[in-house]
This record gives structure tokens, C-alpha cells and sequence, in this order.
């Protein structure tokens, strides 16, 4: 795959490890530090002058942090000339926060739609975003993908009495999802 460069923040350098295997290629070279005020250094150690840019970093963990690392990141790579950014955002930061439900209350999801897209992200992928309204928060594309077809797979593939097992969810919409892909591959 030519002129395709992919880094990893420090959310999670296993998930991007993984991810670059999968595709035959060697993560990016990248220094991320400290200064002594707490403030956020990051050094991408290689040239991205026309490159398709693949940053991996989950918005969990240190949330806060995180997201600092990736819009640094993000711009570091813009501004060094990459031809194309891609955040790839396992856990979108602050998606529960994507509606005014009290006055004076922010939408910190939209927030964060526009810092990624000031920062120079030219695309987005993420997972199961709390709500796919967020999807409408960006002027640039962002693919939502969905885990439940992938974990319901495996179930039914690995637990043996898989029709008869109780799936947990931390809340209603996602208990309502769960049950509609059970439904689905219930009948396959």
C-alpha cells in the first residue's frame, strides 16, 4: 500500500499495532512528551509530505489528554504537507454530550466535530457512536462503524448455548441495538 503512513497516539498502541500488521505496514515514527507544565509535545519522526495519514487514538483512558495528543497530531501531520488525515477514533470524546438537554448546557460532541476538523482531520472513522445525529456534526466525512454484528458473530460462533445466554448493555439505546442484531442473527 503506498503512500499510506500510520501513527499511533498513546491511547492505545496495541489497537494500532494490530491495525498496522493487518495491513502489511509499520507504524509511523512518533514522539509524544511532556513538558514540565503539563502541556502536550508530539514529534512525528518521519516525512508525510503527500501521504494518506492514518492516526489511531481512542478518546478514553485520559480523555482529555488524548484528544489534546490527536489534534496535535493531526495538525503536526497537516501542516507537513500530508496529502490526506484520517482520525481513526475507536471511542468518540464526549458523544454522550450531542444534545442541549438543560439550558446553558453545551454540545461538547459538536465541539469536538469542530476542533477535529480545525486541527486538519480530513476524515473521521470512529465505532458505535452514542448517537449517529453526531455524524451530522462534521462537514467533512465520518464513517460510524458497528461492533454488534462482529460480537454477536463470535457469540453465536463461540458459546454453545448462545440463544439461551443474557446480553448486558450499560443503557437503553444500547440494550434496543443489542436486541434488534439478536433478532437478525437469530434468524440466520
Amino acid at each position: 500500500m503506498p503512500n499510506i503512513k500510520i501513527f499511533s497516539g498513546s491511547s492505545h498502541p496495541d489497537l494500532s499495532q494490530k491495525i498496522a500488521e493487518r495491513l502489511g505496514q509499520e507504524l509511523g515514527k512518533v514522539v509524544t512528551k511532556k513538558f514540565s507544565n503539563q502541556e502536550t509535545c508530539v514529534e512525528i519522526g518521519e516525512s508525510v509530505r503527500g501521504e494518506d495519514v492514518y492516526i489511531v487514538q481512542s478518546g478514553c483512558g485520559e480523555i482529555n489528554d488524548n484528544l489534546m495528543e490527536l489534534l496535535i497530531m493531526i495538525n503536526a501531520c497537516k501542516i507537513a504537507s500530508a496529502s490526506r488525515v484520517t482520525a481513526v477514533i475507536p471511542c468518540y470524546p464526549y458523544a454522550r454530550q450531542d444534545k442541549k438537554d438543560k439550558s446553558r448546557a453545551p454540545i461538547s460532541a459538536k465541539l469536538v466535530a469542530n476542533m477535529l476538523s480545525v486541527a486538519g482531520a480530513d476524515h473521521i472513522i470512529t465505532m458505535d457512536l452514542h448517537a449517529s445525529q453526531i455524524q451530522g456534526f462534521f462537514d467533512i466525512p465520518v464513517d460510524n462503524l458497528y461492533a454488534e454484528p462482529a460480537v454477536l458473530k463470535w457469540i453465536k460462533e463461540n458459546i454453545n448455548e448462545w440463544k439461551n445466554c443474557t446480553i448486558v448493555s450499560p443503557d437503553a439505546g444500547g440494550a434496543k441495538r443489542l436486541l434488534s442484531w439478536f433478532f437478525i442473527y437469530q434468524k440466520r
